[in-house]
């Protein structure tokens, strides 16, 4: 039942920014979150506050990398890699010319 009840109070009809209430919409999407703009008896589209949707795009975004690690480690080739030594070898650069570097952590 409150997934009903949610879906309805989170619909609203497009008439009521034709009525002037476009600001009163707007404050109610800051304050309860996502809204259903409703034409004709369909969905229009959704408005969302900016900060809910960077929060979307940004999880889509790590979906998105989540997938790629995941087919990356799917198709990995241990014996395919190189040593540190080796890239340093090849570039030329010695193990002073690195040890002022600091090291990077990844989360």
């Amino acid at each position: 039942m409150t997934d009903m009840t949610s879906a309805i109070t989170n619909m609203i009809p497009i008439s009521m920014f034709n009525r002037g209430l476009a600001g009163q919409v707007f404050e109610d999407v800051k304050k309860s979150g996502a809204k259903v703009v409703v034409k004709n008896n369909a969905a229009e589209c959704v408005l969302l506050s900016p900060e809910e949707y960077v929060k979307l795009m940004e999880e889509v975004n790590d979906a998105r990398l989540l997938t790629l690690a995941s087919e990356r480690m799917a198709n990995f080739d241990a014996s395919k890699t190189v040593s540190e030594e080796d890239v340093l070898n090849e570039f030329g650069i010695n193990a002073d010319d690195v040890s002022d570097i600091q090291k990077v952590e990844i989360e």
